[in-house]
Protein backbone atom coordinates (compact mmCIF):
# COMPACT_ATOMS: atom_id res chain seq x y z
CA UNK A 1 0.00 0.00 0.00
CA UNK A 2 1.31 3.44 -0.93
CA UNK A 3 0.92 6.56 1.17
CA UNK A 4 1.72 10.05 -0.07
CA UNK A 5 2.66 12.48 2.69
CA UNK A 6 3.45 16.18 2.91
CA UNK A 7 4.45 17.39 6.38
CA UNK A 8 5.05 21.12 6.80
CA UNK A 9 5.99 23.25 9.76
CA UNK A 10 7.72 26.50 10.60
CA UNK A 11 9.66 27.64 13.64
CA UNK A 12 11.05 30.99 14.79
CA UNK A 13 14.69 30.71 15.82
CA UNK A 14 16.89 33.04 17.90
CA UNK A 15 19.70 33.10 15.36
CA UNK A 16 20.65 34.64 12.03
CA UNK A 17 19.98 32.76 8.78
CA UNK A 18 23.71 32.02 8.57
CA UNK A 19 23.69 30.44 12.03
CA UNK A 20 20.59 28.40 11.25
CA UNK A 21 22.17 27.24 7.99
CA UNK A 22 25.26 26.06 9.85
CA UNK A 23 23.02 24.07 12.20
CA UNK A 24 20.84 22.37 9.58
CA UNK A 25 23.21 21.99 6.62
CA UNK A 26 26.51 20.75 8.09
CA UNK A 27 27.40 17.52 9.91
CA UNK A 28 28.86 19.52 12.81
CA UNK A 29 25.67 21.53 13.16
CA UNK A 30 23.36 18.53 12.87
CA UNK A 31 25.13 16.74 15.72
CA UNK A 32 24.11 19.63 17.98
CA UNK A 33 20.34 19.05 17.68
CA UNK A 34 19.53 16.22 15.25
CA UNK A 35 21.93 13.29 15.08
CA UNK A 36 25.44 12.41 14.01
CA UNK A 37 25.67 12.29 10.22
CA UNK A 38 28.60 10.25 8.83
CA UNK A 39 30.99 12.40 6.83
CA UNK A 40 34.65 12.36 5.91
CA UNK A 41 36.68 15.02 7.76
CA UNK A 42 36.88 18.13 5.63
CA UNK A 43 34.32 16.86 3.11
CA UNK A 44 32.18 19.43 1.30
CA UNK A 45 28.61 18.98 2.66
CA UNK A 46 27.15 20.43 -0.54
CA UNK A 47 28.29 17.27 -2.35
CA UNK A 48 26.87 14.84 0.21
CA UNK A 49 24.63 12.07 -1.16
CA UNK A 50 21.09 13.24 -1.83
CA UNK A 51 21.76 16.99 -1.83
CA UNK A 52 19.82 18.49 -4.76
CA UNK A 53 19.64 22.18 -3.85
CA UNK A 54 22.35 24.01 -1.89
CA UNK A 55 21.70 27.74 -1.65
CA UNK A 56 23.26 29.06 1.57
CA UNK A 57 21.93 30.43 3.78
CA UNK A 58 18.36 30.13 2.50
CA UNK A 59 17.47 26.80 0.89
CA UNK A 60 18.55 23.19 1.31
CA UNK A 61 16.80 20.30 -0.44
CA UNK A 62 17.89 16.74 0.29
CA UNK A 63 16.45 13.64 -1.36
CA UNK A 64 17.65 10.66 0.72
CA UNK A 65 15.66 8.25 -1.47
CA UNK A 66 14.07 8.63 -4.92
CA UNK A 67 10.61 8.92 -3.32
CA UNK A 68 11.33 11.16 -0.32
CA UNK A 69 12.64 14.70 0.22
CA UNK A 70 13.31 17.15 3.04
CA UNK A 71 13.52 20.88 2.39
CA UNK A 72 14.74 23.66 4.69
CA UNK A 73 13.80 27.25 3.81
CA UNK A 74 15.39 29.95 5.98
CA UNK A 75 14.25 33.59 6.02
CA UNK A 76 15.63 36.52 7.97
CA UNK A 77 13.36 38.02 10.63
CA UNK A 78 13.48 41.04 12.93
CA UNK A 79 16.23 41.53 15.46
CA UNK A 80 18.80 39.23 13.90
CA UNK A 81 16.54 36.18 14.10
CA UNK A 82 15.23 33.78 11.48
CA UNK A 83 12.23 31.69 10.53
CA UNK A 84 12.78 28.13 9.36
CA UNK A 85 10.12 26.61 7.12
CA UNK A 86 10.39 22.86 6.68
CA UNK A 87 8.81 20.36 4.30
CA UNK A 88 9.10 16.57 4.49
CA UNK A 89 7.31 14.95 1.58
CA UNK A 90 7.24 11.77 -0.43
CA UNK A 91 5.63 8.40 -0.91
CA UNK A 92 5.91 5.44 1.45
CA UNK A 93 5.25 1.92 0.20
CA UNK A 94 4.39 -0.60 2.92
CA UNK A 95 3.09 -3.97 1.70
CA UNK A 96 0.17 -5.35 3.70
CA UNK A 97 -0.07 -2.19 5.79
CA UNK A 98 -3.10 -2.10 8.13
CA UNK A 99 -5.96 0.30 7.59
CA UNK A 100 -5.14 3.79 8.81
CA UNK A 101 -1.39 3.30 8.96
CA UNK A 102 -0.82 6.38 6.80
CA UNK A 103 -2.45 8.71 9.32
CA UNK A 104 -0.41 7.10 12.10
CA UNK A 105 2.78 7.53 10.06
CA UNK A 106 2.02 11.22 9.51
CA UNK A 107 1.32 11.82 13.21
CA UNK A 108 4.46 10.04 14.41
CA UNK A 109 6.67 11.71 11.81
CA UNK A 110 5.31 15.16 12.64
CA UNK A 111 5.82 14.55 16.38
CA UNK A 112 9.40 13.52 15.70
CA UNK A 113 10.17 16.67 13.73
CA UNK A 114 8.45 18.82 16.38
CA UNK A 115 10.84 17.37 18.95
CA UNK A 116 13.88 17.92 16.73
CA UNK A 117 12.99 21.55 16.07
CA UNK A 118 12.33 22.19 19.77
CA UNK A 119 15.82 20.82 20.36
CA UNK A 120 17.18 23.11 17.62
CA UNK A 121 15.53 26.08 19.37
CA UNK A 122 17.06 25.04 22.68
CA UNK A 123 20.50 24.62 21.11
CA UNK A 124 20.44 28.04 19.45
CA UNK A 125 19.12 29.65 22.65
CA UNK A 126 21.38 28.06 25.26
CA UNK A 127 24.44 26.70 23.38
CA UNK A 128 24.75 28.78 20.19
CA UNK A 129 27.79 28.01 18.09
CA UNK A 130 29.14 25.37 20.44
CA UNK A 131 30.42 22.13 18.93
CA UNK A 132 28.62 19.00 20.05
CA UNK A 133 29.36 15.34 20.44
CA UNK A 134 26.44 12.98 20.02
CA UNK A 135 25.67 9.75 21.83
CA UNK A 136 22.63 7.50 21.61
CA UNK A 137 21.40 4.22 23.04
CA UNK A 138 18.40 1.90 23.01
CA UNK A 139 16.87 0.03 25.91
CA UNK A 140 17.24 -3.73 26.05
CA UNK A 141 15.19 -6.14 28.12
CA UNK A 142 11.69 -5.61 29.45
CA UNK A 143 8.79 -4.18 27.50
CA UNK A 144 8.99 -0.71 26.02
CA UNK A 145 6.12 0.40 28.23
CA UNK A 146 7.88 -0.74 31.40
CA UNK A 147 11.11 1.02 30.46
CA UNK A 148 9.27 4.23 29.58
CA UNK A 149 7.40 4.23 32.89
CA UNK A 150 10.67 3.76 34.78
CA UNK A 151 12.13 6.75 32.92
CA UNK A 152 9.08 8.84 33.75
CA UNK A 153 9.46 7.84 37.40
CA UNK A 154 13.13 8.79 37.31
CA UNK A 155 12.29 12.24 35.95
CA UNK A 156 9.46 12.77 38.43
CA UNK A 157 6.61 11.92 36.03
CA UNK A 158 6.42 15.41 34.51
CA UNK A 159 3.30 16.51 32.66
CA UNK A 160 4.76 19.84 31.50
CA UNK A 161 8.18 21.47 31.14
CA UNK A 162 9.70 22.83 34.32
CA UNK A 163 11.23 21.36 37.42
CA UNK A 164 14.52 19.53 37.67
CA UNK A 165 15.74 15.96 37.72
CA UNK A 166 19.00 14.31 38.70
CA UNK A 167 20.41 11.15 37.15
CA UNK A 168 23.43 9.08 38.14
CA UNK A 169 24.97 8.35 34.74
CA UNK A 170 27.86 5.97 35.15
CA UNK A 171 28.98 7.57 38.39
CA UNK A 172 28.54 11.12 37.09
CA UNK A 173 25.69 13.24 38.44
CA UNK A 174 23.59 14.78 35.68
CA UNK A 175 21.18 17.48 36.85
CA UNK A 176 19.02 19.55 34.55
CA UNK A 177 15.72 21.21 33.81
CA UNK A 178 12.94 19.24 32.18
CA UNK A 179 12.43 21.29 29.02
CA UNK A 180 10.31 19.12 26.71
CA UNK A 181 7.33 16.91 27.53
CA UNK A 182 4.91 15.05 25.25
CA UNK A 183 3.35 11.62 25.38
CA UNK A 184 6.29 10.11 23.50
CA UNK A 185 9.21 12.44 24.30
CA UNK A 186 10.91 13.78 27.42
CA UNK A 187 13.73 16.32 27.36
CA UNK A 188 16.33 17.34 29.93
CA UNK A 189 18.60 20.40 29.55
CA UNK A 190 21.74 20.59 31.69
CA UNK A 191 24.45 23.24 31.78
CA UNK A 192 26.36 21.29 29.14
CA UNK A 193 23.91 19.09 27.24
CA UNK A 194 20.50 18.44 25.73
CA UNK A 195 19.14 14.95 26.45
CA UNK A 196 16.07 13.45 24.78
CA UNK A 197 14.14 10.26 25.64
CA UNK A 198 11.83 8.70 23.03
CA UNK A 199 9.12 6.08 23.55
CA UNK A 200 8.88 4.14 20.25
CA UNK A 201 6.62 1.15 20.90
CA UNK A 202 4.14 2.33 18.25
CA UNK A 203 6.74 1.58 15.56
CA UNK A 204 7.92 -1.64 17.19
CA UNK A 205 11.20 -0.20 18.47
CA UNK A 206 12.66 0.09 21.99
CA UNK A 207 12.89 3.24 24.06
CA UNK A 208 15.85 5.37 23.00
CA UNK A 209 17.89 8.26 24.36
CA UNK A 210 19.94 10.83 22.47
CA UNK A 211 22.53 13.06 24.13
CA UNK A 212 23.96 16.24 22.58
CA UNK A 213 26.97 17.19 24.71
CA UNK A 214 28.59 20.63 24.32
CA UNK A 215 31.57 20.07 26.62
CA UNK A 216 33.60 17.52 24.69
CA UNK A 217 32.38 14.18 26.04
CA UNK A 218 33.46 11.12 24.05
CA UNK A 219 30.46 9.89 22.01
CA UNK A 220 31.28 6.20 22.53
CA UNK A 221 31.44 6.68 26.30
CA UNK A 222 28.16 8.59 26.28
CA UNK A 223 26.40 5.86 24.33
CA UNK A 224 27.70 3.10 26.60
CA UNK A 225 26.77 4.99 29.77
CA UNK A 226 23.22 5.44 28.52
CA UNK A 227 22.95 1.82 27.40
CA UNK A 228 23.78 0.72 30.93
CA UNK A 229 21.47 3.32 32.48
CA UNK A 230 18.53 2.35 30.31
CA UNK A 231 18.84 -1.26 31.42
CA UNK A 232 18.05 -0.22 35.01
CA UNK A 233 17.10 3.46 35.48
CA UNK A 234 17.59 4.77 38.99
CA UNK A 235 15.28 7.03 40.95
CA UNK A 236 15.82 10.74 40.49
CA UNK A 237 17.28 12.67 43.36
Amino acid sequence: MSHEFDIRTSVALPATPEQVWQAVATPEGQAAWFMAVPAEPGADPSTAPGVEVWEPPHRLLVRPTPTMATEFLIDAADGGTAVLRFVHSGVMDVPDAPEGWGDEFDAMTRAGWDQYFATLQAYLTHFPGRAATYGEAEASGGSGGEVWERIRDTLGRPDAPGGTATIDLGGRTVTGEIDYVTGKFLGLRTDRALIRFHERSAIGMPVAVSHHDYAGAAPEALSEAWRVWLSAPVTAG
